[in-house]
Formats: C-alpha cells, sequence, structure tokens
C-alpha cells in the first residue's frame, strides 16, 4: 500500500512532468522540416516525415494543430499506403496523394482508432490536416497540390 506522502509525491512530479512533455512536444514539431504547399487557392504549411521513423511518429502525442498546418508524409516509392490514428489525440483528414500531385482519395479519421485508412491508388504521398479541413475548401479527389518533390 502507497503512503500518503508518497502518493503526494507522485501527483507532484506528474504536475511537474507535464509543461515538461508539452515542452518536448514542441521541440519534437521542430526538428523537422518544413514546406509550403498550395492546392488551388489554399496555402499551408506541412512539417515533412520522409524517414520511417519520423512517418511510424506521424503527430501520435500530439494534442494540436495550428490552422492551415499539418504533416506531409513522403515515401520512397508510390504504393497503397495505410493510416491509422493509435495514439493520435488529434481528429484529422488525409489526403492520398500520387507522384504527380494529383489527390486519390481524402478520408476523415478518428482519435485513437485502429482502424486503417488506404490510398484508393498508388500514393507517393499523404497529407494530414485538422479534420475536416479538406471539406471546408472544397478540396477534392481529383484536385492538385503544387509545392511537393514531383516524381514520374
Amino acid at each position: 500500500m502507497i503512503s500518503l506522502m508518497a502518493a503526494l509525491r507522485i501527483l507532484t512530479g506528474a504536475w511537474i512532468l507535464a509543461p515538461l512533455l508539452i515542452v518536448h512536444e514542441a521541440a519534437r514539431a521542430a526538428e523537422l522540416p518544413t514546406v509550403a504547399l498550395s492546392i488551388g487557392a489554399h496555402q499551408l504549411t506541412a512539417e515533412v516525415a520522409a524517414t520511417p521513423e519520423h512517418r511510424a511518429k506521424g503527430l501520435m502525442q500530439r494534442f494540436s494543430l495550428k490552422p492551415d498546418q499539418g504533416m506531409l508524409f513522403e515515401f520512397e516509392h508510390p504504393g497503397i499506403q495505410g493510416f491509422w490514428m493509435k495514439n493520435t489525440y488529434i481528429p484529422l483528414s488525409i489526403a492520398f496523394i500520387a507522384a504527380d500531385g494529383r489527390i486519390l482519395n481524402i478520408e476523415d479519421m478518428q482519435p485513437h482508432s485502429e482502424d486503417v485508412h488506404r490510398s484508393k491508388g498508388p500514393a507517393l504521398y499523404a497529407l494530414e490536416m485538422r479534420k475536416g479541413w479538406f471539406a471546408e475548401k472544397d478540396i477534392v479527389a481529383g484536385s492538385r497540390m503544387s509545392g511537393l518533390r514531383l516524381r514520374q
């Protein structure tokens, strides 16, 4: 059984660590390079997750996204890509993007879900934004993204 004093120490430690975790989250976000992208007249900034480690982590353990900010996942080769939301707190929409910059499909994803959302064709990129961002801007499958390192 844990003593009252030990419990207070644990709680105090949690209160001290919480702000440090938030600072760590911001520092981790600052580690990734960013890219300016556009879809039609809509501008956005995305952190680029181009390594297997960064792609695996994605937006996990984040609690917010700034307006018009997201994460671009860049893969080595086009393929059917799949994403889930385990350990992700922010509701997101994801656009799967072909090597030529054309959006293949857009899916809405719920926090903490292990449902897999897949591209409807070979995707070289995936862009995660706050849930509803694409719909609010009337961006649909077939729209083209500018600012990517396009590959044919």
